[in-house]
């Protein structure tokens, strides 16, 4: 299990990045229900490289991290509903789903990560209690700890990205959430629980 986790980290960041330390972390924040969202996150970057061929790359079960290296995750002090589904108050990771036909799902999980140093055995002494995404066998190993898995909406970015970024865009007693990377952009609404 160690071994197929090696291949798929070192897999996994060849997708994204070429080292830990040159690609840089994203935050996106909001108010919503009266209390904050953030969602932290690593920004990979294309460096002229082509999104549709990258997520090409993808395991057979389409998950992408929503970022690079450390797992990617949305705090929030209120409950939530994104996408139609509600979400209670608390700390999750992020995925996205990256259908071979263009729809894109957003993805919260229960599960926060494995510690780097638990399935790299080369991780640097500062990052091996990093939490790590579930890279390659997602769908075995953590999809019953689903929160929510809501359909994002394609829209137009303003100009082709090269960094991935998450942004919250205020929309009525909400936000849409957006994200966006190249010349794509997908947006899933986070409205507060009533």
């Amino acid at each position: 299990m160690k071994m197929r986790y090696v291949v798929l980290a070192v897999g996994a960041l060849a997708l994204a990045s070429t080292g830990f330390a040159q690609d840089s972390r994203g935050t996106a924040t909001a108010t919503i229900g009266g209390e904050e969202v953030t969602i932290d996150y690593g920004q990979p970057q294309l460096k002229g490289r082509d999104l549709q061929e990258l997520m090409k790359q993808l395991p057979p079960d389409r998950i992408w991290r929503a970022g690079v290296n450390q797992v990617s995750t949305l705090t929030t002090g209120a409950d939530l509903v994104i996408g139609g589904t509600k979400v209670p108050a608390g700390k999750y990771s992020v995925y996205v789903h990256a259908g071979e036909t263009g729809g894109w799902s957003f993805i919260l999980n229960k599960d926060l990560g494995v510690p780097l140093g638990q399935i790299f055995e080369g991780a640097p002494d500062n990052m091996k209690n990093e939490p790590w995404p579930h890279l390659g066998d997602y769908t075995e190993a953590i999809k019953d700890q689903e929160v929510v898995r809501a359909e994002m909406k394609p829209v137009k970015g303003a100009a082709p990205a090269d960094s991935f970024t998450m942004k919250f865009v205020p929309a009525g007693d909400g936000a849409d959430l957006t994200l966006a990377w190249g010349d794509l952009a997908w947006k899933v609404d986070v409205k507060p629980a009533k």
